[in-house]
């Protein structure tokens, strides 16, 4: 009976009733959706590098070790030697290895020298490939292969030449030694997209006549002189490791830890990337504070209209008083309603959640790299309906109190 008082009151506040419960929508919409944003952004920085045991480089913190190799973001405070790369490689535990070497740029983006182990070896998302979309791997000296935001923002397109300068913001270009883009890769939703892939001879080949990070004077060696010499690398920034089974990797790790040639790091990538979220931590604590404040001020919002609408309401209530209606019946009906708004803007927030992902997920994921599934309401998402429809009920029932109090008074009033 109360359940059906409660819906013809709602029905016949349509507009007032519609507006805050759109309002609530919103708002349940938007804290649902940081949530979806804040977890797919977890997911996919944890699957911008799979499969990768080890990552080994100069000994410096681990988030900067993970920051620079898988990232491109800063710069390694040291190299690795070529030869305690080649005595890593060559230990009994690793199954594969794959150089980087970064320090270059091409307008913004960073440029990597490796080797054609990196298409092989390297995976995102689980088990994912590298694929060229266009064109095809290095197969020159001079070849280079381009993620898919360099090919989008830059307008390349496979033949096109290609300079890059030496280090990240210099105005220093070896153009003597141009590239050519052999290929370009599919969109991965990884720092990959945003990188220019070269070999790594050909980073030893633009620096052959530079020494101590500066050209020197005069010296222009010829490029079919370059492509007859020894190229191989003094020095790399850093290695990606698989192991040949995981109960190796932790003496691996010990092993590269313990190098007594030169101080170097092994860092396992998952560990690095908890530190790296806990470090983000607060920021991402505010943002969820900022969407539940948002679902509190519809709440709030929703508490001003029943207030608003009780002086409207009081022959409502008289009357019914008058058919025998009790005073805690008047402030069980407020509170039904409150509750009722509260559902009904939590249901429909989430309705417009998952009508935006299924929308807007091809284009977040295609544009930011930003997977986010559309996997049906977990336990957290329920959790969050249930607490706006309870506090839905709890702030309404100020409202209904003060209907409680006025139905006592207008109980008491002699009628004339």
């Amino acid at each position: 009976m109360i359940l059906r008082l409660a819906f013809g009151s709602l029905m016949a506040r349509a507009v007032t009733v519609g507006m805050t419960v759109l309002a609530i929508a919103l708002s349940v919409a938007l804290f649902l959706g940081v949530e979806k944003i804040r977890t797919g952004a977890k997911a996919s920085f944890a699957d911008t590098i799979s499969g990768t045991d080890l990552i080994i480089g100069a000994r410096a913190g681990s988030v900067q070790l993970l920051l620079y190799s898988v990232f491109r973001i800063g710069n390694a405070t040291a190299n690795l030697t070529w030869e305690s790369y080649s005595d890593i490689a060559a230990r009994p535990e690793v199954d594969w290895i794959v150089p980087i070497s970064l320090g270059d740029s091409h307008r913004q983006f960073r440029v990597m020298g490796t080797t054609s182990a990196f298409f092989e070896r390297y995976r995102y998302r689980g088990d994912r490939a590298l694929v060229v979309a266009q064109g095809q791997p290095m197969d020159d000296l001079f070849d280079a292969v381009i993620g898919a935001d360099v090919a989008r923002t830059l307008g390349y397109e496979v033949g096109a030449p290609l300079v890059v300068a030496h280090g990240l913001a210099s105005f220093t270009e070896h153009k003597d030694q141009p590239f050519r883009v052999a290929g370009i890769l599919a969109k991965t939703g990884t720092p990959v997209d945003r990188t220019v892939i070269v070999s790594l001879e050909a980073i030893e080949a633009i620096h052959v006549d530079w020494q101590g990070g500066a050209r020197v004077p005069g010296a222009a060696t010829p490029i079919e002189t370059i492509r007859q010499m020894d190229l191989q690398p003094q020095a790399i920034t850093a290695a990606l490791v698989g192991t040949k089974s995981p109960l190796q990797i932790f003496a691996l790790q010990r092993a590269v830890n313990d190098y007594r040639a030169e101080p170097l790091q092994a860092i396992l990538p998952g560990v690095a990337l908890q530190e790296l979220w806990q470090i983000v931590g607060v920021a991402e604590t505010a943002l969820i504070g900022v969407s539940a404040m948002v679902i509190l001020t519809a709440l709030i919002g929703m508490m001003a209209t029943i207030f608003s609408g009780l002086h409207q309401r009081r022959r409502e209530m008289a009357i019914f008083r008058a058919m025998g209606a009790r005073p805690r019946v008047i402030l069980g009906l407020l509170v039904l309603e409150g509750a009722l708004m509260a559902a009904l803007g939590a249901g429909l927030g989430l309705g417009l959640l998952y009508a935006g992902l299924v929308v807007l997920q091809p284009t977040i994921d295609a544009r930011y790299g930003l997977f986010l599934p559309l996997t049906a309401p977990g336990a957290r998402e329920a959790l969050t309906l249930l607490a706006v429809v309870a506090a839905g009920a709890i702030v309404s029932m100020l409202p209904a109190f003060h209907a409680y109090r006025l139905s006592l008074a207008d109980g008491m009033m002699v009628k004339t």
